[in-house]
């Protein structure tokens, strides 16, 4: 009698790579949907406040019964687009990077952020540049992939390296849908991540895959409902609950997908990431 030889699962042991993380959120209390500065803006959108409440509440509540920490920040009428935290900077060790926006519109929510740094005893730092914060700026284990093409600039990229003494990997984007990394680009641990190819210029693609050989491409159906903008604790991965494939390539590749319906914030081109500043130690 033949023995079919043992199977064995040679993915990674992802449980083990889950770092507790802590997270700053700003409720959507005063979100509409007022100028459009990207392609998924409508300004004759309908909002309906209840609901982007509770849809943001359902994804604070998610990242808390995962263990991690979550800090709420106070909104400011007249900042719509304060939900998206994730703009307001970047913040590694107690130096916090301040946001300086490309649109007048969300000029002011960098006030805002770097009120709230300074509260918490982090030592805010500007840039001459545009910057958008962690929507271009993504920590990658001792690295920062920096998006440029749309909102930062790359000039900027250079200042940040300074402020952080952290080497940058620029990244171009091209295609507007996808204005910011985040929305093109999940870092999943330390050192893997997921992103939609044509994003990407073909140099920036290149980068890409050398750094990466392992990443996880996903398909246009799940960049076309912002499947990208994601935040994973390096074993859970919380994204939009649409992304139904990017979520099947995660279980394969020994992640745990987390799906939460943003829908509503969606209509100002944000999701899970946007509404998610980390506060990397």
């Amino acid at each position: 009698m033949t023995v079919a030889a043992p199977r064995y699962d040679h993915r990674p042991d992802r449980a083990s790579r889950r770092r507790t993380r802590h997270y700053a959120m700003t409720p959507p209390t005063f979100f509409t949907v007022e100028y459009a500065i990207n392609p998924w803006m409508d300004p004759t959108t309908v909002v309906d406040t209840a609901l982007a409440l509770a849809q943001w509440e359902t994804l604070r509540r998610t990242y808390t019964d995962l263990g991690h920490t979550v800090d709420v920040i106070d909104p400011v009428p007249g900042l719509p687009d304060m939900v998206y935290a994730a703009n307001g900077g970047l913040i590694v060790g107690d130096t916090a990077v301040v946001a300086r926006f490309a649109y007048p519109q969300r000029a002011a929510e960098a006030h805002a952020y770097a009120a709230w740094m300074t509260a918490r005893g982090l030592r805010p730092v500007e840039t001459r540049h545009v910057n958008e914060g962690q929507g271009d700026l993504l920590v990658v284990g001792a690295t920062v992939l920096a998006g440029y093409g749309f909102r930062t600039d790359r000039r900027a990229h250079d200042e940040i390296a300074a402020r952080l003494d952290c080497p940058i990997v620029s990244l171009e984007l091209v295609d507007p849908r996808f204005y910011h990394l985040d929305t093109a680009l999940a870092v999943l641990d330390d050192t893997t991540i997921a992103y939609y190819p044509p994003a990407f210029s073909d140099a920036s693609r290149t980068t890409l895959s050398t750094l990466f050989p392992d990443a996880i491409e996903v398909a246009s159906a799940d960049a076309y409902v912002l499947g990208l903008n994601a935040v994973s604790d390096g074993y859970h991965v919380v994204l939009p609950a649409a992304a139904t494939g990017f979520a099947e390539q995660l279980r394969a590749g020994g992640f745990r997908p987390v799906g939460v319906d943003l829908s509503e914030l969606l209509k100002g081109g944000g999701s899970v990431k946007c509404c998610t500043l980390e506060v990397h130690p």
